[in-house]
């Protein structure tokens, strides 16, 4: 592979914004993409690809580069000469580029390969808690968080078929795969920008991860019923419901984020979903409102992501431990609100994209406890891990509050 200045210049900009100035790698990435309106669809893909890759294994390539952070351009140099150096690139004749020594950056990282916290590329505190909450299984699982994701797409009912999107996709040179299990799912076999494709100009899918797709049909919606999505956020999960719901019904669709809730009116448009309401939650007024009047309520509770990496690499240096702590206290505290929604007989979905049992079953479990939990009987759960399904690590529980 021959590499071009202006594209590493672009990488070591993007590396510079994520790693000093705190900035999420999907909104820099996006940023980089619109730099320069020759790149073709292969150098944007580079960019993308190696600005993911170098903050995927952030600590495993600062180890073996030997820098720390605050990483000044040299550093981040460094940390970009490793990434090259250990698929193959012959580096080039660049002074940015400090003579490499290859064969000790490869024993360096055959050696720390034998470490799972810089094999994995983690903090001290997340290995640490990955293994007494996963056990046996987290190895394979934060190996499985670690893998670029697959891209997923969901046939949207209203407008088209899986088969139907399948085809025009292929007019336009995408090939997708169905997958089994999930009935509306289509994988593309490699990754391409299906953003630009008329069919999702005209709505006819969405782009959701296979197992955020689960989460809806598990809500048992029908059609007519009053559904409350209650965490909200872009809609992805609101936008299933309404498919499932075949227009009929109503959903509430509610977050404290208003400006999340107009790009989800924007979707809702693209994807001919009528029977959506969105509400910015001010107060508790806006929640004690539906107390008792929803046949469905689906909270799909903030969480530590931790079922996510894959896409979100960034996460695994912003995420801190003291967060978590903070946010098992807003689940419990969501949970035990929201649950109020549901009217006797009606269903209630606790889901969250994290593989950690404090934030899922233990939650649950405590909740079932509680002075409103004792309203509820558990039904089911269920448990995504990434390393079994080869989508994101997820859970979900379906309670029903007894008559």
């Amino acid at each position: 592979m021959r590499l071009h200045r202006n594209l590493v210049f672009a990488v070591i900009d993007g590396l510079h914004e994520i790693f000093n100035e705190g900035d999420y790698a999907d909104k820099v990435v996006q940023k980089l993409l619109k730099r320069d309106k020759r790149w073709g669809s292969r150098d944007r893909s580079f960019i993308a690809e190696t600005v993911y890759e170098i903050v995927r294994w952030k600590r495993l390539y600062a180890e073996i580069a030997e820098v720390k952070e605050p990483f000044s351009r040299e550093k981040l140099w460094r940390l970009f000469a490793v990434w090259a150096t250990l698929r193959g690139i012959i580096l080039p004749d660049w002074k940015q580029i400090a003579p490499t020594p290859t064969r000790r950056i490869k024993g360096k990282f055959d050696e720390l390969s034998k470490i799972r916290k810089f094999r994995e590329s983690i903090p001290d505190w997340m290995d640490d808690l990955g293994e007494k909450e996963l056990k046996k299984q987290w190895d394979k699982e934060i190996s499985a968080l670690n893998q670029q994701a697959p891209v997923v797409l969901r046939a949207n009912t209203l407008k088209s078929t899986r088969d139907k999107v399948r085809g025009l996709l292929e007019d336009e040179n995408i090939d997708t795969e169905f997958v089994k299990g999930y009935p509306d799912a289509l994988q593309l076999t490699e990754r391409a920008n299906v953003f630009s494709t008329e069919a999702f100009k005209n709505g006819l899918f969405e782009v959701q991860d296979g197992s955020s797709q689960l989460v809806a049909e598990f809500l048992d919606v029908q059609p007519g019923q009053r559904v409350v999505d209650t965490c909200a956020g872009a809609g992805g999960k609101t936008l299933h419901l309404a498919a499932l719901m075949q227009n009929k019904g109503q959903i509430i669709a509610m977050d404290i984020y208003g400006n999340k809730l107009k790009e989800l009116k924007r979707r809702a448009r693209r994807a001919g979903a009528h029977n959506i309401e969105p509400r910015v939650i001010e107060s508790t007024k806006d929640i004690k409102k539906l107390y008792g009047k929803a046949d469905r309520v689906l909270i799909d509770a903030p969480c530590s992501g931790l079922g996510v990496l894959r896409r979100n690499p960034d996460a695994k240096w912003k995420l801190q431990p003291e967060f978590l702590d903070t946010i098992r206290k807003t689940q419990a505290e969501i949970l035990e609100s929201y649950a109020k929604m549901v009217k006797p007989g009606g269903k209630l979905v606790y889901a969250t994209c994290s593989i950690l049992p404090s934030e899922n079953q233990n939650q649950v479990k405590d909740f079932l406890t509680s002075e409103i939990g004792k309203n509820f009987t558990f039904t089911k759960d269920k448990k995504i891990l990434s390393h079994e399904s080869g989508f994101d690590g997820f859970y979900m529980a379906k309670l029903e509050r007894k008559l």
